[in-house]
């Protein structure tokens, strides 16, 4: 055989293998139902454990097969997740991100590989990435906030802040919602804003930090339920959990349970169980055709307090 009908002989071989993993894996995509992602990221905090669940459940529903991925709040767990659901051949990805800079490659390459990728509850820094992202209003809920904490502090005292993760953008949302309103009563004093990453235990080592320096404070400001439930431990420690008001945001039970009780003052309540649902519901309209969505759907919050908590119920429900 000359050079040239070998290089065609081998140019057919390569044609036929490619035909063949071609229809092998067009057979595998027509095998059982279709998969939907659910990316999560942490489990490690009850809010997002039913972002997650209420996310698969909505999916199951629907008739798809729903897997639940822990990011752990780190983007290089998320990136591994990502590389692994893709090569699964998944179909869609309902997401929460680490961060909003840090996740956007992640949606990118999942976006380049044919997957639709639908944001819940925490954004990415990215239009073109995801097909839509399914946020809380937290800046408009904060505000509200803000209005409730001056009036409880009758516009005067010294408070702290925890922020949450830095890199995503409810921490900032969150804070400059309240600085919005309460920059402007100046009797009220920050005398130490810190993150504690929205978690319980770092909550309360940061703020048990903050109170060695500045015992005199009169409230907390938390930017999750997570955050306002380790702040409240570490007064209680302390012996001041009667004297100082804490705030959250998020509507998680633990923290509803301790409005009742009047342990907390005030948070501010998502919903995410209908950000998840949601999630879900447009995944399913998108897989089956329709691209008429908005890149971004706001959710409004509301402020939660002793006065009104027997109207409410945890995690975005109703007592009705």
């Amino acid at each position: 055989m000359d050079r040239q009908s070998m290089v065609w002989k081998i140019k057919q071989l390569l044609f036929v293998c490619i035909l063949l993993t071609a229809c092998a894996c067009g057979d595998n995509k027509k095998e059982g139902p279709k998969k939907m992602a659910v990316v999560i990221s942490t489990l490690n905090n009850p809010w997002f454990v039913v972002l997650g669940e209420s996310a698969a459940a909505r999916a199951r529903e629907l008739g798809y097969e729903a897997t639940i991925f822990d990011s752990q709040n780190n983007t290089a767990k998320e990136a591994e997740h990502f590389e692994n659901l893709i090569a699964a051949g998944f179909d869609a990805i309902l997401f929460n991100p680490t961060d909003a800079d840090g996740s956007v490659s992640n949606v990118n390459r999942a976006k380049q590989a044919g997957i639709p990728t639908f944001c819940m509850d925490r954004e990415v820094n990215s239009l073109d990435g995801p097909v839509t992202q399914i946020i809380s209003d937290s800046f408009s809920g904060c505000v509200a906030l803000g209005q409730y904490f001056v009036r409880q502090l009758d516009k005067k005292g010294k408070y702290v802040e925890l922020l949450g993760l830095v890199g995503d953008n409810n921490t900032w949302n969150r804070s400059k919602g309240f600085h919005s309103v309460v920059d402007h009563f100046p009797q009220l004093e920050m005398v130490a804003q810190q993150s504690a990453d929205f978690d319980r235990s770092k909550a309360m080592e940061v703020l048990e930090s903050v109170l060695q320096s500045n015992p005199d404070i009169d409230a907390v400001f938390c930017g999750n339920d997570a955050m306002a439930m380790g702040a409240y431990q570490a007064l209680v420690a302390a012996g001041k959990a009667d004297s100082v008001k804490v705030f959250g945001f998020d509507g998680a039970e633990d923290v509803m349970n301790a409005i009742g009780d009047g342990k907390i003052a005030a948070t501010a309540m998502q919903s995410p169980k209908f950000m998840a649902r949601t999630a879900a519901e447009l995944a399913d309209r998108y897989l089956n055709g329709e691209r008429d969505m908005g890149k971004k759907m706001p959710i409004a919050v509301e402020v939660v307090t002793q006065e009104n908590i027997s109207e409410f119920g945890a995690y975005g429900g109703t007592t009705e």
